[in-house]
């Protein structure tokens, strides 16, 4: 199955270039030069810090040994690790997989473009945005088989998850707001102030997961939706679209948990996302392969110079990467 996965990514990336609409720009992830392998560390195992690298790490349990009952029992010795899992586009043109080459999968005129533009005067001038998203499971250290057989690892196929072009509350905020009702809480100049405070947490290490609703630096991650109401700049507004659909796939029961002590065993139930679980490393339009995973939230200015580029960089792509803790036997 790896084989056959392997095999047809390096036939999408000769062949999906020949298919490229004009409006859609994009660039095929080589799976061994575009992603930032030091990314991996900290691996810590029974509590030993095995190998950092000086990269960033969440607390992990200390424990020596380690014990689960499901799905069988077993007595093991705790690891954790950070592991790329999936892929995400976020792009201006419906239907451009900017991760596959910018290959167009259908007419964009299917549903309306994004793109940014300034408002009016009522607004204060600021500018906003409307961008859709894509998300690919991307288990990459399993199909490459870089490690064979180890347990802690996803073990799944490449495949496109989800494209919010066919996601109804992603384009409509008002529909959304059926969905996630709570929104209505977090607009108040009260509960938009701590989201201050979650960006100097995410700026010097990670971000404060009692603060849900906060998207670090880069906004607000309510509503649920790709409409970018403050429009920073590309890098900015494609983060905050990307943690707005991971908490999208949360509240849905699409993500699940796989760090701390619950996720020794299985992954379990996390209905509100822990901002903390993840990093997210740019792969177009410049990858970042040297020190190139950031915390959701952390600010982009240190970091975003050079990579939104006109005409050609102003779609985005991101590796996820997700924090592991596990059992291993």
């Amino acid at each position: 199955m790896r084989k056959k996965t392997i095999l047809m990514l390096l036939i999408l990336s000769v062949f999906l270039r020949q298919e490229m609409h004009a409006s859609c720009q994009g660039r095929f992830v080589n799976p061994i030069t575009d992603i930032c392998w030091s990314c991996i560390f900290p691996i810590m195992i029974a509590g030993i810090n095995v190998m950092s690298r000086g990269m960033e790490d969440t607390p992990n349990p200390r424990q020596i040994i380690c014990t689960c009952s499901t799905p069988i029992p077993r007595i093991g010795i705790p690891i954790s690790f950070w592991e790329p899992v999936r892929l995400v586009d976020v792009t201006r043109t419906p239907y451009c997989l900017v991760n596959m080459g910018g290959v167009q999968l259908g007419s964009a005129g299917m549903t309306h473009r994004g793109g940014n533009a300034t408002k009016s005067s009522v607004s204060g001038g600021l500018k906003h945005s409307f961008y859709n998203v894509h998300w690919y499971v991307y288990p990459v250290i399993w199909w490459l088989e870089l490690l064979v057989d180890f347990v802690c690892l996803e073990k799944a196929s490449f495949d496109l998850m989800w494209l919010t072009e066919v996601d109804p509350t992603w384009n409509d905020d008002e529909l959304g707001f059926l969905l996630n009702p709570e929104a209505v809480f977090f607009g108040n100049p009260i509960a938009q102030a701590a989201c201050a405070a979650d960006c100097v947490a995410a700026s010097i290490g990670f971000p404060n997961d009692a603060f849900f609703w906060c998207g670090g630096c880069q906004g607000s991650i309510y509503p649920f939706g790709g409409t970018i109401t403050h429009h920073a700049g590309g890098v900015q507004a494609s983060l905050l679209a990307t943690q707005r659909f991971m908490a999208h796939l949360h509240r849905l029961g699409l993500l699940w948990g796989y760090m701390g002590l619950p996720g020794l065993c299985n992954k379990y139930p996390m209905p509100i996302i822990r901002k903390s679980q993840y990093k997210t490393q740019m792969t177009y339009p410049v990858p970042a392969t040297t020190r190139g995973c950031h915390p959701l939230g952390r600010t982009e200015v240190t970091y975003s110079m050079g990579r939104e580029l006109p005409t050609k960089g102003e779609d985005f792509g991101y590796l996820i990467w997700r924090k592991r803790n596990c059992c291993l036997l």
